[in-house]
């Protein structure tokens, strides 16, 4: 786990042109509030690591299972089978030093801020000749709040910018102390209606609601809303024109609309978890693009569809 003032990060990714503008440093936090179905980063939902399988290197030598103190690997059609509740306390990931293929990782890292902007700060010149910066993402960051406003100052006083995707789900005091450190904030809005959010996510969206009337109230220069567009889930009309309704009633004017893909799938099962939702036609995410930017360009809101 993390010690003192350390997070934990689960990826960094170099040379990004999504998430923000220019060239961008990506910072991926563990652990996350909702629980979306399509989530492409599941393995970022909780706050501490999580033991990954690479099915395609795993090649069946059993090292792992000779490794583990607690069990908790056994024999299934002459593959490893995990089970991560016997991991034990106090040597969770020899089965991963043991692993002579590579096939099993540890998810998750504890990392101080200083040495989480060291990498961030060595692209620097790339951010200032792009206009670029660093996007920090999950998982949800407002999940570790301190974590995140010690990266923000560092980013500040680095003068790189400094984005941040957020789903709002997050303390609106913890919102409130790093507004003005975030150049940037990614909002990705998957209902206004209390209900339908709560049954696509598991989670209220109280305090999303809060946190996005806040930031269009005081920073709406800094705030993207950003819609996922997932087949059966957030893309119906009923549900995008009722995010158009409330972003009208904000005076919010534009929305970035992010079709849906399935680079998460097989994360699902590294992570031994089951993939909720069919794979769609390409002709159908198309339609559900256009359909969903009629919507908002009707309500007079300014629509741009987003990449992976």
């Amino acid at each position: 786990m993390a010690g003192e003032g350390e997070g934990v990060v689960f990826d960094i990714q170099h040379y990004a042109v999504t998430d923000g503008p220019g060239i961008r440093t990506l910072v991926f936090l563990k652990g996350c509030p909702l629980r979306c179905a399509w989530c492409c980063n599941p393995e970022s939902q909780r706050r501490g690591p999580d033991l990954r399988h690479s099915a395609p290197r795993c090649r069946g030598c059993f090292a792992c299972q000779a490794a583990c103190p607690g069990g908790g690997v056994s024999r299934e059609g002459g593959r490893p089978v995990f089970d991560r509740a016997r991991c034990c306390p106090a040597d969770p990931w020899a089965c991963v030093e043991a692993c002579p293929q590579g096939a099993l990782s540890r998810v998750g890292e504890a990392m101080s801020a200083d040495r989480v902007m060291a990498r961030v700060a060595a692209d620097k010149p790339f951010y200032d000749n792009s206009g670029g910066g660093v996007t920090f993402s999950g998982g949800e960051p407002f999940a570790q709040a301190s974590f995140l406003r010690g990266l923000l100052e560092r980013s500040r006083s680095l003068g790189i910018h400094a984005a941040v995707e957020t789903c709002g789900c997050a303390d609106a005091s913890d919102v409130a102390a790093s507004a003005e450190q975030v150049d940037l904030f990614l909002f990705d809005l998957k209902s206004a209606d209390p209900a339908c959010h709560e049954a696509l996510t598991g989670a209220s969206n109280d305090r999303i609601l809060r946190n996005l009337r806040f930031l269009s109230a005081n920073y709406p220069d800094r705030l993207l809303v950003r819609v996922p567009l997932v087949p059966g889930f957030t893309d119906s009309p009923e549900n995008l024109s009722g995010i158009a309704g409330l972003l009208v009633e904000l005076r919010v004017t534009r929305v970035e609309l992010m079709p849906y893909h399935e680079l998460g799938r097989d994360k699902y099962k590294g992570l031994a978890r089951p993939y909720p939702i069919p794979t769609p036609r390409p002709a159908d995410l198309a339609a559900s693009a256009a359909r969903a930017v009629s919507v908002f360009r009707s309500r007079g809101i300014d629509s741009t569809v987003g990449g992976v």
